[in-house]
């Protein structure tokens, strides 16, 4: 275990409340591994919104800004669903990771804490980020089946693209949250189980904040002439920034979730 891993498991417990609980290489080691996990994710999740651009730009119909009959490259939908698909299963294996380290930082301790209530996904991720996701999806789908009903077939092939990307990101996020709510504790005592769901809520919370579904339009619809379709992209996001916001300043704090949790209430 690194000097510098223990330092910085210090410093993440003094902010979370912690300061008199000592830093252990248990969990310096589970918060190295989230923050490894964590960073590949966004690597992962920047590489995904490329690839969309990119099939996008490279098949979409050569003729359709002249007279909207350009005609779809079905094998280039293929492709984006296998890149849907890579998608998925790399944030699988990045919560494998965890989950293993988890594991094998679990299997060290002479004794395992249990939780005094079972955490589900209101503790975990609370009702109004879980409904900010929940509409979120939901608009930005139907804003993509409004494109489809336009006579533009590139406006109709960038609509294509970005259903088939927000199915794959919505399956992917509820992967994620599965895991956080599912996988076994590793605690053995009252700090510790603290830090345990303070970890999970923090997961949750990243894994909820629906940052790509609002990159994903740039990478194919916004390339089209749909200007009202842009304007309300563009009031859709400012209004989900602003009500997310709202939701994180109202939000109680992850420690805060942690010790309510742990003391039954």
């Amino acid at each position: 275990m690194r000097p510098a891993q223990l330092e910085q498991a210090g410093v993440w417990l003094d902010r979370h409340g912690l300061a008199d609980a000592r830093p252990t290489p248990l969990l310096a080691t589970r918060l190295a591994a989230r923050r490894g996990t964590r960073l590949a994710a966004h690597v992962l999740l920047a590489a995904f919104v490329i690839a969309v651009a990119l099939i996008y730009v490279t098949n979409r119909p050569a003729d359709a800004a002249v007279d909207g009959s350009g005609p779809y490259r079905h094998w280039s939908l293929l492709g984006l669903t296998a890149v849907v698909a890579g998608l998925v299963l790399a944030q699988a294996l990045l919560d494998w990771w965890v989950r293993r380290v988890d594991r094998r930082a679990g299997a060290t301790l002479p004794r395992r804490a249990a939780h005094p209530v079972r955490l589900g996904w209101r503790t975990v991720l609370g009702g109004p980020r879980a409904a900010f996701a929940v509409a979120t999806f939901a608009g930005a789908l139907a804003l993509a089946i409004g494109a489809l009903t336009v006579q533009d077939s590139t406006a109709r092939y960038a609509a294509v693209v970005l259903l088939i990307a927000l199915c794959g990101v919505a399956v992917g996020m509820i992967v994620q949250l599965r895991h956080i709510l599912t996988h076994p504790v590793v605690a053995d005592d009252e700090v510790s189980l603290t830090a345990d769901v303070i970890m999970r809520v923090e997961d949750a919370r990243e894994v909820a904040t629906p940052t790509v579904v609002w990159c994903l339009p740039v990478a194919s619809v916004f390339d089209t002439a749909l200007g009202w379709w842009n304007a309300a992209w563009l009031v859709f996001v400012a209004l989900g920034a602003i009500t997310l916001a709202l939701i994180v300043a109202r939000t109680a704090r992850s420690s805060t979730v942690a010790r309510h949790a742990t003391s039954g209430g």
